[in-house]
């Protein structure tokens, strides 16, 4: 487990540069611009948040995985970040955060991911202040017969990709946790059969 981790961790940057350079970076960007506050980026992996975050918040950039974490902290040292950002070796089911206190809760190609996706949501509610939102770049769930081969690949993809669930129904999740959600943007890579398409991007405001 520990080997796959390192490797997977070693060959993601350039796994991903392609599709960062041409859809995600400017997504990633848009989502984030005009953030504020206490901000947590939830499995941060890599680092591929870090240049998008206004200098307006203070980030604390949450990765489990030490390998990941390893390359993050590397970036952060290097001044990757356009905000001043702080390294944690937290979970998402266990939140370096006080009750109420965070303004913004980043999700960005992680709730596919989460071990237990419902207790990390709570874990966002919880944390968040009254007003508080949720950002996400997810991919999620098809419908016919893409949905059918997602649940079809989706042990093999798991194994081979640290755990990522390519199924899933996030933005259903979200509301069910207590958030109003807006979706705002719904878009798919090239080429369209790719199973982790499609992707959407959005936010959940902390109802109540």
């Amino acid at each position: 487990m520990g080997f796959r981790s390192a490797l997977f961790a070693s060959r993601y940057d350039s796994a991903t540069r392609h599709m960062e350079e041409t859809e995600l970076g400017r997504r990633r960007a848009a989502l984030l611009a005009g953030l504020t506050g206490d901000v947590l980026d939830i499995g941060a992996g890599t680092g591929a948040n870090l240049p998008h975050f206004p200098a307006s918040c203070t980030v604390t950039a949450v990765e489990p995985d030490p390998h990941m974490r390893r390359r993050l902290e590397e970036k952060v040292a290097s001044g990757a970040a356009g905000a001043a950002v702080s390294v944690s070796d937290g979970s998402a089911e266990a939140l370096p955060a006080e009750d109420g206190t965070i303004d913004a809760v980043v999700f960005t190609l992680v709730l596919c991911t989460v071990p237990d996706q419902p207790s990390a949501l709570a874990e966002t509610r919880r944390v968040l202040k009254p007003g508080g939102r949720l950002l996400f770049l997810e991919h999620i769930r098809g419908t016919g017969r893409h949905a059918k081969a997602q649940d079809l690949l989706r042990p093999f993809w798991s194994f081979g990709a640290q755990g990522c669930q390519i199924n899933r129904e996030t933005p259903a999740a979200i509301a069910a946790a207590g958030f109003v959600l807006d979706l705002q943007e719904q878009f798919s890579l090239d080429p369209g059969w790719l199973p982790v398409n499609p992707f959407v991007v959005g936010t959940g405001t902390k109802a109540g």
